[in-house]
């Protein structure tokens, strides 16, 4: 967690808000106490359209093996 005084945080603003994007949690101080805390928005996540989803992987055709033993077979059988 990285604390910057509020004179600071007023003067980079927009690098904080960077860093709290990037997952990095920053307290602002003022007079050397905690007042605030910058953090990510969680996003929210958006539903699955079944019916998409469904209709994209209906030709799709079955595997009878393993992903591991198909990726097995290619690395044993053929070069990449």
């Amino acid at each position: 967690m990285r604390t910057v005084n509020l004179a600071d945080a007023k003067a980079h603003l927009s690098e904080l808000v960077t860093q709290a994007e990037d997952g990095e949690i920053v307290q602002i101080l003022r007079r050397g106490k905690p007042v605030a805390q910058l953090t990510a928005v969680k996003k929210p996540r958006q539903p699955i359209d079944l019916a998409l989803l469904r209709n994209t992987t209906k030709d799709m055709t079955f595997q009878n093996e393993s992903a591991g033993e198909f990726i097995r077979s290619m690395r044993d059988t053929d070069r990449y």
